[in-house]
């Protein structure tokens, strides 16, 4: 059986960098691109502190969730990339803010480099029906 994918896209989050969506929805899952610190208004990096960072890409996650109809409480998972593990706790605080304590899996990485040179990128997974 094939399984009919929907592109889903938000003005409110900032346009692909490349041949790729904001999400796809396939069989009641959302999944979703790699945001990075784009502000969508303005088209330009945030990149004055990590928190401000990490808060611009949460807020582009939420956008993209919010045009789907749900919420950080319909995500399962996460995938973090982060240009220095020195990040991680303020990263991961601010992450957290975004969640009422029911967590998804998630990991982690070190990465070598990120696109447009930016500190973070989180990309995610969510269940259309809860």
């Amino acid at each position: 059986m094939l399984v009919k994918k929907t592109v889903v896209n938000t003005v409110k989050a900032p346009s692909p960098i490349g041949p790729y969506n904001q999400a796809v929805l396939a069989g009641g899952w959302l999944f979703v691109s790699g945001q990075i610190a784009i502000n969508p208004s303005s088209g330009e990096l945030n990149l004055n502190t990590i928190e401000e960072e990490t808060i611009q890409v949460m807020e582009n996650l939420k956008a993209i969730l919010t045009v789907a109809n749900i919420s950080f409480s319909n995500v399962v998972k996460t995938t973090i990339f982060l240009s220095d593990m020195a990040f991680f706790s303020k990263v991961n605080e601010i992450y957290g803010s975004y969640f009422t304590g029911d967590y998804p899996a998630r990991e982690t990485l070190a990465v070598k480099a990120l696109p447009k040179n930016v500190n973070v990128e989180i990309s995610l997974i969510a269940i259309i029906s809860k």
